[in-house]
């Protein structure tokens, strides 16, 4: 098993199937990206070193899963979900799987991806 698969089976139900249904959103949408467990959570970047050029990232809380982008407020949303946060971050707070919305997730990681890849 990879780390990120171990990050995500250690989690309790239901917040593991929003990580798991987010990393098949993940993976579909940025089949390039590199993914690896980072300060303690699953990020996917570009190259071999995940740290270095950041994509996105999970992140589970008693609650609620987040999943963010590195240049979340350089994205264009129209749907007013990602929320800004520090530097150019922005992420929404995921609880359950009716909040993921796979088409919309994927236009995010692609123009977050692109911004990366410049």
């Amino acid at each position: 098993m990879d780390h990120v698969t171990d990050y995500l089976a250690g989690l309790d139900v239901p917040l593991r199937e929003v990580g798991e249904k987010i990393r098949t959103v993940v993976d579909a949408a940025l089949p390039e990206a590199t993914a690896a467990v980072w300060h303690g959570h699953p990020v996917w970047g570009l190259g071999d070193q995940p740290g270095r050029t950041p994509v996105c990232l999970v992140k589970a809380y008693s609650s609620y899963v987040t999943f963010g982008l590195w240049r979340g407020q350089d994205v264009d949303d129209a749907s007013g979900r990602l929320v800004p946060g520090a530097r150019r971050m922005a992420s929404v707070k995921l609880r359950t799987l009716d909040e993921i919305d796979p088409d919309l997730f994927t236009g995010w990681l692609r123009q977050a991806y692109a911004l990366e890849a410049r």
